[in-house]
């Protein structure tokens, strides 16, 4: 009897699929639920009203793959006094994740978890951070990102974040 009750108890098992197509909606085949050029003239403007974006005068710029370039001129506030803050770099790689995400949804997304890999110091150059779409899904994307000096392409930081499409707001 014992045999019988969890091989034949289809409603456990109606339980059990809900919850795992709850759980991870994480792949769709479309990448077209929003992607237009209008969403992303939307993220431009937007990004301009960014306070800390403002304190870092970091602008943001979309290349020819729809990817979020942003650039980071030389700014001494976002300095320890010898090398650009770590943090900065931290900022510029989660901002080129969540702005190429973004794009694809029409709500608010929020990240859900992001990793920076400090590969090299920066003095006084000029850095450009871009996003580059891992993978979007219904609820949940990915993103990888990478920093480089403007002037001769050194890499200084690359990192990965998860974007969770929330609620409108």
């Amino acid at each position: 009897k014992l045999m019988r009750l969890f091989c034949d108890d289809t409603a456990t098992t109606r339980v059990y699929t809900l919850s795992l197509h709850a759980a991870l909606p994480i792949w769709s085949n479309s990448t077209s639920t929003v992607t237009t050029a209008s969403q992303r003239a939307t993220l431009l403007l937007r990004s301009k009203a960014v306070p800390i974006i403002q304190t870092f005068g970091m602008t943001l710029a979309y290349n020819q793959q729809n990817e979020a370039v942003w650039t980071l001129p030389f700014n001494e506030n976002v300095s320890n006094g010898m090398t650009i803050h770590g943090g900065a770099i931290a900022t510029m790689l989660n901002s080129a994740g969540w702005f190429t995400i973004a794009q694809y949804f029409e709500n608010w997304i929020a990240t859900v978890e992001f990793t920076t890999r400090l590969l090299d110091f920066s003095k006084d150059d000029e850095l450009v951070a871009t996003g580059h779409l891992a993978r979007v899904g219904k609820r949940i994307s990915t993103a990888t990102m990478e920093v480089v000096t403007k002037t001769d392409g050194r890499l200084i930081a690359i990192g990965s974040g998860t974007y969770s499409r929330t609620a409108a707001r």
